[in-house]
């Protein structure tokens, strides 16, 4: 005879029950675990784009597609705040960050910014930056071919200018 939904006993239900209840009081747990996001500074004295004459079409892409993981003026959207997601994008700006921070880009000296420069050419033109996912929710930030072309042929420009 097979059972129906009627029939079905209870206890198999409220084990349902319980493991919906763990897993939304797991979840609010979650919420109170800190991300340690990094802190957000609009004021930054040595900044590339405060201290040099950058085209805007550049700076624009530098802004939209960079400045969110390597600068210290990171704007965090909503998800950013949500865990396990704000753990992430925590992680991602600290990272981010420590490779190249355009926040502290005069506190370096010319072979350091030279450095840096060649390895904006090489992350952007063969895709790695920025990061597949960060478009997803930023669209502004998506590059189209021309748009990485202009951003490599302003690093290499910028990076021989430094020693001229």
């Amino acid at each position: 005879m097979r059972r129906t939904l009627d029939t079905e006993p209870k206890h198999k239900n409220m084990k349902g029950k319980k493991i919906w209840i763990i897993l939304v009081a797991l979840i609010v747990i979650m919420q109170l675990i800190p991300s340690g996001r990094p802190d957000v500074v609009k004021e930054n004295k040595d900044d590339l784009l405060v201290n040099n004459a950058i085209p805007d079409s550049v700076a624009y892409f530098l802004r939209t597609a960079c400045y969110d993981c390597h600068s210290n003026e990171s704007v965090y959207l909503w998800y950013s705040y949500v865990a396990p997601v704000s753990w992430l994008v925590a992680r991602d700006v600290r990272l981010g960050k420590e490779e190249l921070n355009f926040s502290t880009w005069e506190s370096n000296d010319k072979m350091k910014k030279a450095k840096l420069l060649d390895d904006i050419v090489d992350e952007v033109s063969d895709g790695g930056m920025p990061m597949v996912i960060y478009p997803l929710m930023h669209p502004e930030a998506k590059l189209k071919k021309a748009d990485r072309q202009l951003l490599v042929d302003w690093a290499e420009s910028f990076a021989e200018a430094l020693f001229e």
